[in-house]
């Protein structure tokens, strides 16, 4: 016979309680029920765990097999809890790869409430471009990605969650700010130009030939913006970006064009997400059906 844990559970109990009756309580169960247990165990061991007669003295072997029964009855306790917790998404990793201009608008309000409700849940969120979303994703590195998803192959999973148009980007006192015609990718021509990455999703070829000619390449969002707030230079960036700036930065949309970047949702194909990342996709599209609704009206 097999000793089970209900088995261990019940020999503590009647420990503790120095009685049947209490410890049939505690455990809902019979006295007879816990009585024929314990005589189960004991035959199992081939040695008495109380003294005779007594449920309030414990045997050597009973002192020991107690200690040892706690330990691992905690131990098998916790673990319970744990994977309980796990499967209702109150605890776990979740691992989100997402671009700057998302990680700085759209995430923290996600976050924020998606920690209301998941309180110990680790989050570990690394922004970067989209190249790299697309790579960590795919080397299983994210369980998440928010980022264009063009390029990705047929083991990733795109889910558009929304487009945003690309503009010029300068600063307040630029003269293109005050030009009261409206403002083509021609008008680059004059002004140094900062390229970054996300200049290859527009294709326009003027815009291209201005970004191939450009003295100065910005992979980081935060300090490509702070180049333009410096005077540097003047680039092209989607509008989501522009939003999060300061004041001192102007957006301005350009004339005959709709050009536009599409932001995707991505995760494997055939990975099952964990209970705690399964919920934060969700809180990802609620999020963002909130921002469309506010945006309608």
């Amino acid at each position: 016979m097999a000793i089970k844990v209900e088995m261990l559970r019940c020999f503590a109990t009647v420990a503790r309680s120095g009685n049947l009756a209490d410890a049939a309580d505690r455990l809902g169960r019979t006295p007879s029920a816990i009585s024929m247990m314990l005589k189960q165990l004991e035959d199992h061991l081939g040695a008495p765990l109380f003294e005779a007669g007594r449920k309030s003295k414990l045997t050597a072997l009973g002192v020991f097999a107690l200690d040892e029964a706690s330990r691992e009855l905690d131990h098998f306790d916790r673990a319970v809890l744990s994977i309980e917790h796990f499967a209702r998404a109150k605890s776990g990793l979740v691992r989100i790869a997402v671009v700057p201009s998302v990680a700085e608008t759209i995430l923290p309000d996600i976050v924020r409430a998606f920690l209301a409700d998941h309180p110990d849940v680790h989050i570990d969120v690394r922004d970067m471009d989209s190249a790299g979303v697309i790579r960590e994703i795919g080397r299983e590195r994210a369980d998440l990605g928010i980022a264009t998803g063009e390029g990705a192959n047929t083991d990733i999973a795109r889910e558009e969650l929304f487009c945003d148009v690309f503009g010029i980007v300068c600063r307040n006192d630029h003269p293109l700010v005050r030009s009261h015609s409206p403002v083509t990718w021609s008008d680059l021509s004059p002004w140094p130009f900062l390229a970054n990455g996300t200049c290859e999703q527009i294709p326009d070829q003027y815009l291209r030939s201005v970004t191939t000619a450009s003295k100065m390449m910005i992979h980081n969002t935060t300090s490509l913006l702070a180049l333009v707030r410096a005077g540097v230079g003047i680039t092209a960036l989607p509008q989501l970006v522009a939003e999060r700036s300061d004041a001192s930065i102007s957006f301005l949309p350009v004339a005959g064009t709709q050009t536009k970047r599409r932001i995707d949702l991505l995760r494997r194909t055939h990975r099952r997400l964990s209970p705690a990342a399964d919920a934060f996709e969700t809180a990802i599209r609620e999020a963002i059906l909130h921002r469309r609704t506010s945006q309608a009206r």
